[in-house]
């Protein structure tokens, strides 16, 4: 089975970022993807925090709900939709949600990002807990390929990619990581931290990212990727707009879990 990593260069203006993402899902179409992931904030890059809010949607309805549900449906692909903010009962935080849909558009899985990122280096400062709210609830999906396989799909955005507990949890044949890494971190810790999930978890890593310079002068660092269950980048993408394509095998997965069998060697 193909898989797409979906790299974006998102802005403050939703319909132009939209417009762009349907011409990236529609790339990894044409490469024969059966799964994309967009990137964290697919929708919108604001300028201020708060921008999220504005743009919040109620669980089923808006038209970034739309978008997803009509790409998914039109090119025939499991879409996960990075991330966008959805209401909650408190009007002045949102939930940081990525929602999956299947080849018929019917919304298959959301979850909300558990872990919310907070940085200050006396130069960058970032804490998203001022307008998002946290998650709770680990979550994964099963996609079932043209070939008729199942694939266990563990759902998971940026910042949670610090914490290995949740992708124990996962247990996960494919784990998904839509993020917007900042370009100081993710020098430092992006791939570092992938390929330790996918080796220490024997799954497939696709991670999608936000990579370069936005309207709101904010940088972010992309490198977005396709990584196998030895912790062997597929492919990749350094910056900018684009599409990282990659094969997946059942075959692999299996061949990786069975010669060194460490999740079954676990004893706490």
């Amino acid at each position: 089975m193909k898989i797409a990593s979906i790299q974006m260069v998102s802005d403050m203006a939703v319909d132009a970022n939209l417009a762009d993402a349907r011409r990236l899902l529609e790339q990894a179409r044409d490469a024969g993807a059966e799964l994309a992931v967009l990137p964290e904030y697919f929708c919108t890059m604001g300028r201020h925090d708060t921008d999220k809010l504005a743009i919040a949607e109620a669980v089923g309805d808006g038209p970034i709900q739309a978008f997803l549900s009509s790409a998914a449906r039109d090119l025939g692909l499991w879409v996960v939709g990075g991330t966008l903010p959805l209401a909650t009962p408190d009007p002045t935080h949102a939930a940081n949600a990525s929602l999956a849909f299947g080849p018929d558009g019917q919304r298959v899985a959301r979850y909300d990002k558990i872990h919310l990122f907070r940085f200050d280096n006396g130069r960058e400062r970032y804490d998203e807990a001022a307008v998002l709210a946290a998650g709770h609830t680990p979550t994964t999906f099963t996609l079932t390929s043209r070939a008729g396989e199942s694939w266990c799909i563990g759902m998971s955005v940026c910042y949670d990619l610090r914490f290995p507990e949740l992708y124990r949890q996962l247990g996960a044949d494919i784990l998904l990581v839509p993020a917007a890494f900042t370009y100081t971190t993710g020098e430092a810790h992006w791939e570092l931290l992938l390929r330790a999930r996918a080796i220490e978890n024997q799954a497939y890593v696709v991670a999608s990212a936000q990579g370069g310079h936005h309207a709101n002068g904010r940088k972010t660092w992309g490198q977005s990727m396709v990584i196998d269950p030895w912790g062997v980048v597929l492919n990749q993408l350094p910056s900018g707009a684009g599409v990282v394509v990659a094969e997946i095998q059942r075959d692999r997965l299996r061949q990786v879990r069975e010669q060194l069998p460490a999740l079954q060697h676990r004893r706490l």
